[in-house]
């Protein structure tokens, strides 16, 4: 049986099947002949990214233990979810386009006649172990069995908030295609997944599935699953263009220029899929801000604002040193100083982008108070706009 080493102690242990397996023969060597696979190991875009937190662990650790901290990072009270029905799913939207965030990064979306399952988990924590590892703050919206039929389930990447192998192992038994970035099918092909339902993709490489058309595109990020990371799977935001609409789903990254590229060459788009939660000083390269994420929204947008821009990456699990409804908050400033549509719903709550967006911050009733710490406080004299209340989208701290 394959097993890992503890390193305190040299005992081989059997390796979780949640681990998954590293890519081999083809697919590794498809692997090295991408153009962004150099020296063993994908590259970044915009230039090494910080994967490990920086700073003093001294600092961190006081920030993540603090009581009164620790204590912010997680509602209340029970949070408020939608209780969706696979009836009302199995209605049509109206205008071809509706979005059903599911929690964290999940998300269902209904194109131009075709359903879309962006980096669903329905596990109760996001870990390989059942007994450990961050657990999920509110409860799942529906059963996966609710969804009804998906034409193809996205991946952005395969850290374990993103790809959760119970999930995946019940997808598995479905017709539902599956559209990943490299080298990630060979998680999916070692849990049950057939070979022929993968659809596995570099950076600016498309798949057609039904009328849809699926392009990976580039992120900031990293992966990895085991004790070690081998940095032999790529990680990737995705385009989806359909017949009348465009959709975005950032997966996880940090901000960079090439948002601009993307939007010009796949956008503008519909809605946008922005991760805004998980973010710190400490790891300022793979995550963005709430600014950050009204930034990069603008620049797929062609540098104004339009379309929908719906939060991901946020409220589910207690992945940061931030208060948990930090993220909402933050958005919602940055998004009404932009003057950008912000999509806030409820897990589980469908919309339409055209139709009646949901604003409430539901989160309020289960939330301690957050401090604003975006806001400047310069003196008016000094900055004007700053007595307005005015920020700096690019997330000044």
């Amino acid at each position: 049986m394959a097993g890992f080493r503890l390193p305190s102690t040299g005992f081989r242990v059997p390796r979780p099947a949640a681990f998954g397996v590293d890519p081999g023969g083809e697919r590794m060597a498809r692997i090295r002949r991408s153009p962004h696979f150099t020296d063993g190991v994908f590259q970044n875009p915009g230039g090494p990214a910080r994967t490990r937190p920086s700073g003093s662990a001294l600092d961190f650790a006081k920030i993540f233990l603090d009581r009164e901290a620790r204590r912010r990072r997680t509602p209340g009270g029970t949070v408020p979810t939608h209780a969706t029905t696979l009836a009302d799913l199995a209605r049509p939207p109206a205008t071809a386009l509706r979005l059903t965030w599911l929690g964290h990064s999940s998300v269902l979306a209904e194109i131009d006649g075709r359903r879309v399952l962006f980096d669903p988990v329905w596990g109760e924590r996001c870990s390989p172990f059942p007994f450990a590892g961050p657990r999920r703050l509110h409860r799942v919206p529906l059963p996966l069995t609710a969804l009804g039929p998906v034409d193809v389930v996205v991946i952005s990447h395969d850290h374990y908030d993103h790809l959760d192998m119970p999930t995946i192992k019940a997808l598995a038994g479905t017709d539902t295609l599956f559209a990943v970035p490299l080298g990630v099918g060979a998680h999916l092909e070692h849990w049950g997944v057939a070979a022929g339902r993968l659809r596995e993709l570099d950076w600016h490489e498309s798949t057609q599935v039904g009328g849809l058309t699926l392009t990976a595109t580039p992120a900031r990020h990293f992966c990895g699953r085991g004790l070690r990371n081998t940095q032999h799977t790529l990680w990737a935001s995705w385009a989806v263009a359909g017949e009348n609409h465009r959709l975005f789903h950032s997966g996880d990254t940090g901000y960079f220029e090439g948002f601009q590229e993307i939007g010009t060459a796949y956008g503008p788009f519909d809605t946008t899929m922005i991760q805004v939660g998980a973010y710190a000083e400490f790891w300022p390269d793979i995550h963005m801000t709430p600014a950050e994420g009204v930034r990069a929204h603008l620049d797929l947008q062609g540098g104004v604002t339009g379309g929908v821009l719906l939060p991901i990456h946020w409220g589910t699990f207690n992945l940061a040193p931030h208060p948990w409804a930090e993220p909402g908050e933050w958005m919602k400033d940055a998004a009404e100083e932009a003057g950008q549509v912000l999509a806030l719903p409820r897990p589980g709550q469908p919309f339409e982008p055209a139709g009646d967006v949901p604003a409430e911050p539901w989160w309020r009733g289960v939330s301690a108070p957050v401090d604003r710490h975006w806001r400047r406080t310069v003196p008016p004299e000094a900055a004007p706009e700053a007595a307005e209340g005015g920020f700096d989208l690019a997330g000044d701290r």
